[in-house]
């Protein structure tokens, strides 16, 4: 798998995951009690019984920032970074070594500012999939399942920095051309 997905993968689940935030916020409208007009008299409000008015039920808070939310994104983030600092390793070696796939190495700060903004979308992807939302179906099971992207991308990217770790010389190299 290429790692130019990740950006446009990451940017597209955030804007559908935004977009249906955003499309039902107009639903949400309280019911106003109605007034029922009679020919015979004055407008009469809804009668009252003497059994209270059913009100919403105060539902049980959810923490979306807890401990497990801040172990399982700082072990993405720690894979990430470990992915990150073997790929620029290789390529500082391989550009010592001469190799002419390797003509520029990026600086450190060219690499913050290009990942830091994908850490921070999958972060609010994971925030937005564990918040509770009251408009979607089958949010209980979707909340539940919130760790499965960060921990299958942990994953990935810890498999990318092995990769990255055991890197060797091309098959059928010269060893003169392929050694420092």
């Amino acid at each position: 798998m290429r790692v130019s997905r990740f950006p446009a993968a990451a940017r597209l689940v955030l804007t559908v995951l935004l977009t249906l935030s955003h499309t039902n916020l107009g639903a949400q409208v309280t019911a106003q009690p109605e007034i029922v007009n009679r020919p015979d008299s004055s407008p009469v409000p809804p009668s009252t019984s003497a059994e209270p008015p059913l009100l919403p039920e105060n539902p049980t808070p959810h923490r979306v920032i807890d401990k497990k939310f801040i172990a399982i994104m700082g072990t993405l983030g720690a894979t990430e970074s470990i992915r990150f600092a073997t790929r620029q390793l290789v390529l500082e070696n391989e550009n010592s070594a001469g190799a002419p796939w390797a003509t520029t190495v990026p600086s450190h700060t060219q690499l913050v500012i290009k990942y830091a903004p994908i850490f921070a979308a999958e972060l609010v992807v994971a925030y937005e999939i564990k918040k509770h939302h009251d408009w979607l179906p089958g949010d209980r099971v979707i909340r539940k399942l919130w760790w499965v992207y960060p921990a299958t991308m942990g994953a990935i990217h810890l498999h990318n920095a092995l990769g990255n770790i055991h890197t060797q010389a091309p098959a059928g190299c010269p060893v003169a051309d392929c050694q420092p």
